[in-house]
């Protein structure tokens, strides 16, 4: 096994292509011997050397199966490239002592920056105006009104970081915020709704920025939307599954809501064919945190928790 250079240096496996983008890759590839998952030429080679692997390199959206960690008997190490670990089975790391981290705020404002862009989008139709422009239209009718965004109520629902980074610009835009958690936080001048039903009836935009775990997974269900109603918009740069997307589908199929700009879906890559169809929703691959400043950052801390653990040092951004 020496002479193929995978145990000269540490060995790690990186999941999928998305986890380190293009030439940054190669950067890992001078340090450690990296196994590339998605490349079928290395399967032989990962079973050749799943013992040597100390460190698996992850993204979230992309599982992690059970099966996967079970034939890595030395693993020690998950490094999320991503905020969140809803793609692991945590309970099984803690049993394996293995640890697990990610990239924990990097990505705040980029998302709360998408999260302005999609609810501005939507209100002024601005997808929908495109299409208009390049299909001719223009020359022989008016294009329909649109909404303001300012002055409105926008709910969001969990307020971190996230959430508190979207806050602050939407008060830029002469908006009342109003917040949904699982407890008041004390130090915010928002108004808090124990009841997310009841905060999305005050609500003209409903913001979601929650992590996805049991409790939040279809809590945004039709009781949440016929409280947001007909004059409503959704936003969800959030993760899919904590919308009931056949109860979202159906809602904007009976125009009880406005319009929706939903960055995350809950069968991603699919997307139900009815959304496609939809002239008030605005559809975006996942691209919340998707820019070049952000990715090298977060590379950068999966860099400093390999070089941790592989050094014995204490975890820059621990979540186990």
């Amino acid at each position: 096994m020496g002479s193929n250079g995978y145990l000269h240096k540490e060995c790690i496996l990186v999941q999928s292509p998305t986890v380190v983008p293009g030439l940054l890759l190669e950067e890992f590839e001078q340090r450690y011997s990296v196994i590339r998952m998605w490349d079928d030429s290395e399967d032989n080679r990962l079973r050749e050397v799943a013992p040597s692997i100390r460190a698996l390199v992850s993204a979230i959206g992309t599982e992690v199966p059970l099966h996967l960690l079970d034939s890595l008997p030395n693993l020690g190490l998950i490094a999320i490239n991503g905020v969140g670990a809803d793609h692991i089975d945590i309970d099984y790391c803690r049993r394996r002592g293995i640890r697990v981290t990610n990239t924990p705020n990097v990505p705040n404002e980029d998302v709360a920056d998408y999260a302005m862009l999609l609810t501005l989008a939507v209100l002024h139709r601005l997808c929908e105006a495109d299409r208009f422009v390049r299909a001719g239209l223009w020359k022989h009718q008016r294009f329909p009104l649109g909404h303001k965004a300012s002055g409105l109520k926008i709910g969001i629902m969990g307020l971190g970081h996230i959430g508190l980074a979207i806050a602050k610009r939407t008060e830029a835009f002469n908006n009342t915020v109003l917040y949904h958690d699982v407890c008041e936080k004390p130090d915010v001048p928002y108004r808090y709704y124990a009841m997310l039903s009841e905060m999305a009836a005050d609500s003209d935009v409903l913001v979601v920025a929650c992590p996805l775990c049991a409790s939040t997974k279809h809590i945004v269900n039709r009781d949440v939307l016929d409280a947001l109603g007909p004059d409503g918009v959704l936003i969800n740069i959030a993760r899919g599954p904590v919308i009931d997307e056949v109860a979202l589908v159906e809602a904007l199929q009976q125009k009880k809501l406005r319009g929706a700009g939903l960055d995350v879906f809950e069968h991603e890559p699919n997307v139900p064919e009815d959304l496609l169809r939809m002239e008030n929703v605005i559809l975006t691959p996942h691209l919340a945190s998707a820019t070049w400043e952000t990715r090298l950052a977060q590379v950068k801390c999966v860099q400093e928790n390999l070089e941790a653990f592989f050094a014995g040092r204490p975890l820059p951004t621990p979540l186990v």
